[in-house]
């Protein structure tokens, strides 16, 4: 009989924990949850006191029978899964199916994978915290009941095959809501003056910036005017010292957004990368909204900080959590070795290992002391200053080690190294310059600052922010993408030498890389969601049912009753959805007349997607329709735009004889000639494509479609063939086709390798 049997999650963490554990000890893999709420039908029985129903996954049956038997086998079993409300329902889950009883199997958690953690956790075991799984039976439930009852009512009233989600649904609409300040934002001309100045016998020139922005070109001209004869004199110079403190460890959120920001990395790809690191024992407990450090932690980094940089570097900090509803008392996410800068690995764990190691060093570091010089100069013969400012470093403290990333930073104003001057000094004017500006519309969210948010909102918990994000991408409700911009001309005058001239300059605006933007149906499924159920999409009420579910875990609620709270209300407005006739009429938007045909054009969504419709508004009117380019919204589409996209199927020419068409069909952009279609690459636009390149496709696309007809190889008298695939080369033989392994040339293949081929393919 096995002395001890310790389950944890994932494989990984076991191959770690084992080298800590004696030969006394087996630990083994649960794969994650071994059960969930029932597929078939709802899987919670309402009446029962919202009684779920659960059943094991048919791909974790094969773990739970290898469970069994050494659990049935072994003298202890003791539950290792994570440290979380999910965690701690896997434990559970892992009782009632294995037949443990609650009340007296081991529980033990840790939040960092350290021989001395392991050997704490065993020693100080505990049971099952029940009120941790109630908690997390909560969520499970409600969320199936809300997807469950809102998704037949999307497919009866928007559109089939839809789904909705409880927080899913909330971020879905702040992503919309930004889109819409985007599309209704006009942008305001500006105009931003700058001055390069030097005193008197200083080749020393420096920048600085007029104390107002004018809003009209005529009132920056009549300052220009002014500054022609002006002198300048130096009127008022402030010298403050500055404390920058280092920003607090890492806690789930404020990592995501910084690797985010920093590397460009998914959340998704980041909880990955991070997961892995701490099953491999390199860092903390990844899911946590703490930012606390334990006192061994503090002293371990005091260490390292003195050793490397010099006791004046060290300063330590307790840090307090103050994230909207934050729950358990996890630490921050740190390294679990405080002297280990790197670590073996794949590039992307290293870079996040090397992030994370930074930042709890630098959260135990000097603040960095700073230096901040402003000098106002005034003009004569006018009212404004222009301001120069400047910073020099005394101390770097925690910059030395690390600096914390800004998304978005749209700000103009630049920091410099100013020369000595006195107050009264004169200066004199190397340069004046207005530049014509342009008021910005807000950002979209990336993937951070989304998270950051919810964070903000007190929505979702560091363990739903990833899935919440993945799935209403995979839904199509959000796409993220990168867009390169457009050119926009502005202008420029420079005061020089007491002449004024005048250019023209172009910038390139609206370049954002890997930002969410809503679909047409995420904006259709919001606005519907938002009339009939404003609760569900209300942040306050969102917030409030997470508060609930932290009451749950700290066992000052009952779930049962929080559920029947929810649902009787829920279920009624539901009813009523189902019971109202849809008012279609926002789905549809009206866009105008064309001036040719003077038929009515609307946008809308159709069987196959966003589109265009002109006429069909009366009877015998038959309807033309026309797909919206990528990149294009519904909401902000112009009539001009739907014109144009009405220009399709459009006829090229001819080639040998027949007709070349281009046009946009269900599977994308073809060009139609002689009956067959040839779909157009991804460079090139439907609307703009040449005879000359629309052929040389078809050219190409005729000669693959011929050489796949023209056999590699032929044996036995054609009985097998190597042949040209859509897919790459494969074998034909008997009418069946095998698969060639990758490295093979199929150009060398003989018959008798084909033959092999063949009957390890039967196997």
């Amino acid at each position: 009989m096995q002395e001890n049997l310790v389950i944890v999650e994932s494989p990984a963490k076991a191959k770690t924990i084992e080298k800590f554990l004696g030969k006394d000890y087996v630990v083994k893999s649960s794969f994650g949850h071994i059960r969930d709420l029932a597929k078939k039908d709802l899987g919670i029985d309402i009446d029962n006191d919202f009684a779920p129903v659960y059943e094991v996954a048919p791909d974790k049956k094969k773990v739970v029978s290898e469970l069994s038997k050494l659990a049935k086998g072994a003298k202890a079993v003791w539950l290792a899964s994570d440290e979380d409300r999910e965690g701690e329902a896997i434990a559970w889950h892992l009782t009632q199916v294995l037949g443990l009883d609650v009340a007296s199997t081991r529980r033990i958690v840790f939040h960092e994978i350290t021989r001395n953690a392991i050997l704490h956790a065993v020693e100080n075991p505990r049971t099952v915290n029940m009120d941790l799984v109630n908690a997390q039976q909560a969520r499970r439930v409600l969320d199936r009941l809300v997807g469950f009852e809102l998704s037949p009512v999307l497919w009866k009233k928007v559109k089939p095959s839809l789904s909705a989600g409880r927080v899913q649904s909330v971020a879905v609409r702040l992503i919309v809501e930004r889109e819409r300040e985007i599309i209704g934002f006009k942008p305001a001309e500006y105009f931003r003056v700058t001055g390069q100045f030097h005193a008197p016998g200083s080749k020393a020139a420096f920048r600085a910036e007029l104390n107002k922005r004018f809003k009209t070109e005529a009132e920056m001209s009549a300052f220009l005017e002014k500054c022609r004869d002006a002198a300048y004199t130096v009127t008022r110079i402030e010298q403050k010292p500055a404390r920058k403190s280092p920003p607090a460890p890492f806690t789930t959120s404020t990592l995501q957004q910084e690797a985010g920001r920093k590397f460009g990395m998914s959340v998704a790809q980041i909880m990955s990368v991070a997961q892995k690191l701490y099953e491999a024992g390199w860092i903390t407990y990844m899911r946590t909204d703490s930012v606390n450090l334990s006192g061994q932690a503090i002293a371990a980094a005091k260490a390292e900080i003195t050793s490397r940089f010099g006791e004046q570097y060290s300063e330590v900090r307790n840090y307090k959590t103050k994230s909207k509803g934050a729950q358990e008392a996890h630490e921050a996410i740190r390294p679990a070795y405080m002297n280990q800068a790197t670590i073996e690995g794949t590039p992307q764990e290293k870079r996040l290992y090397e992030l994370i190691w930074k930042r709890t060093l630098a959260s135990q570091m000097a603040a960095a002391r700073t230096e901040k010089t402003t000098i106002d100069i005034a003009v004569s013969g006018a009212q404004e200053l222009f301001v120069a400012s400047g910073e020099v470093i005394k101390f770097d403290g925690f910059l030395k080690l690390y600096s914390e990333s800004v998304e978005d930073d749209h700000s103009e104003s630049e920091e410099a190294v100013l020369p000595p001057v006195k107050q009264g000094d004169a200066l004199a004017a190397d340069a004046i310059t207005a530049t014509q500006r342009f008021t910005q519309s807000p950002p979209r969210y990336s993937e951070a600052s989304l998270v950051k948010t919810l964070e903000e909102l007190g929505i979702g918990r560091p363990s739903t922010y990833a899935p919440t994000i993945s799935t209403i991408i995979s839904r199509g409700y959000v796409i993220k993408e990168s867009r390169e911009g457009a050119p926009r001309g502005y202008r420029q005058w420079t005061l020089a030498g007491g002449k004024v001239t005048d250019k023209e300059l172009t910038e390139t605006v609206g370049k954002e890389k890997n930002k969410l933007l809503p679909t047409d149906i995420g904006m259709v499924v919001n606005d519907y969601l938002e009339q009939q159920f404003q609760d569900i999409l209300d942040y306050n009420f969102t917030a409030k049912v997470e508060k609930e579910f932290d009451e749950i875990a700290e066992g000052k609620k009952s779930w049962v009753e929080m559920l029947h709270g929810f649902y009787s209300d829920f279920h009624k407005t539901v009813e009523t959805a189902l019971s109202t006739a849809p008012e279609r009429s926002h789905q549809v938007r009206h866009l105008g007349v064309d001036p040719v045909s003077g038929k009515e054009i609307i946008a809308r969504i159709g069987k196959f997607g966003p589109m265009v419709q002109k006429g069909g508004t009366t009877e015998g009117d038959k309807p033309v329709y026309a797909s919206l380019k990528k990149g294009q919204l519904i909401a902000s589409l112009t009539l001009e735009e739907a014109l144009e996209l009405f220009a399709l199927p459009r006829s090229l020419g001819e080639y040998e004889g027949k007709e070349v068409v281009i046009g946009i069909g269900r599977f994308g952009p073809y060009a139609r000639h002689d009956g067959k279609f040839y779909s157009l690459a991804k460079t090139d636009d439907p609307y703009t494509i040449t005879l000359d390149r629309a052929t040389e496709l078809i050219v190409q696309k005729k000669a693959q479609q011929e050489a796949m007809k023209t056999p590699i190889h032929s044996f036995a008298d054609g009985e097998i063939q190597v042949l040209n695939g859509r897919y790459g080369p494969y074998i034909a033989s008997g009418g069946k086709n095998y698969r060639i392994p990758k490295g093979t040339d199929p150009a060398s293949l003989t018959e008798e390798q084909c033959r092999e081929i063949m009957a390890k393919s039967k196997k």
